[in-house]
């Protein structure tokens, strides 16, 4: 199976967007890792946007697919702002038009309404893990399932103007999609530094017994999670500190 992509790089921190989802979307956990789709029944395709903007860095997140692996199209990809998250309808939605690029459970790319195999079809009413691979220097899109690369997907990302962002979406009733891992690439030689200084101060309070300038604290910030939180149905959710 060969290294884990991006292991030399860093934990990095993002979750689905609350704001960015459709209303057939529950999101749970701490920090919004977990997605449930259509909770009580099915009558079209939901999705949500991750938080992470994409462009230009080097990102890989994997995602823990429930055994509930079936129906008309389970997605797993990026897209634009302009990607819909929502239709009354069953269908392939990441990659139905120039705005979204998914892989479907099917084994089928998905981009600008037309697709093209890629690997076999997943195993229905197995669990199973994705990982996505995103290199935003070289443009492409690359695709791991159950630790196996499967190889490029999509090329030519690094011409896409418009931010892009990780997108997934399903038809089926009551599946869940878990952000199990997230890592991305360094930046430079003080993005290096950050992520080490912060494998051993955990937390804001932490951080501000540190003697160090203003500015090189809000720098450190920038990447701590500490503050926990419990949500609801999309859109509603209890903040607690």
């Amino acid at each position: 199976m060969g290294e884990p992509p991006l292991r030399h790089g860093c934990d990095d921190h993002w979750s689905w967007d609350r704001r960015d989802c459709s209303h057939e979307v529950r999101l749970y956990g701490p920090f919004l890792q977990v997605a449930h789709f259509h909770p009580n029944w099915s009558s079209g395709t939901a999705g949500v946007r991750g938080t992470r903007v994409l462009n230009h860095g080097r990102y890989y997140w994997e995602l823990r697919v429930s055994h509930r692996v079936f129906g008309t199209s389970m997605m797993f990809g990026v897209g634009t702002q302009h990607a819909r998250l929502h239709v009354d309808a069953f269908k392939n939605l990441l990659g139905e038009d120039e705005h979204g690029w998914g892989l479907s459970h099917k084994g089928l790319l998905w981009h600008g309404g037309r697709w093209t195999h890629y690997t076999r079809p997943f195993q229905e009413n197995e669990s199973t893990t994705i990982g996505i691979l995103f290199d935003g220097i070289a443009g492409t899109l690359t695709y791991y399932k159950d630790g196996a690369c499967l190889g490029v997907a999509f090329r030519g990302l690094n011409e896409v103007r418009e931010p892009l962002y990780p997108i997934v979406c399903s038809t089926a009733a009551k599946t869940e999609m878990t952000l199990i891992t997230t890592k991305r690439d360094f930046v430079n030689l003080q993005d290096r530094c950050r992520a080490i200084i912060l494998k051993y101060v955990r937390t804001r309070s932490d951080l501000q017994l540190l003697k160090l300038p203003k500015s090189i604290k809000e720098y450190l910030s920038e990447t701590l999670t500490d503050t926990v939180q419990i949500f609801k149905p999309c859109n509603e959710y209890v903040h607690i500190v």
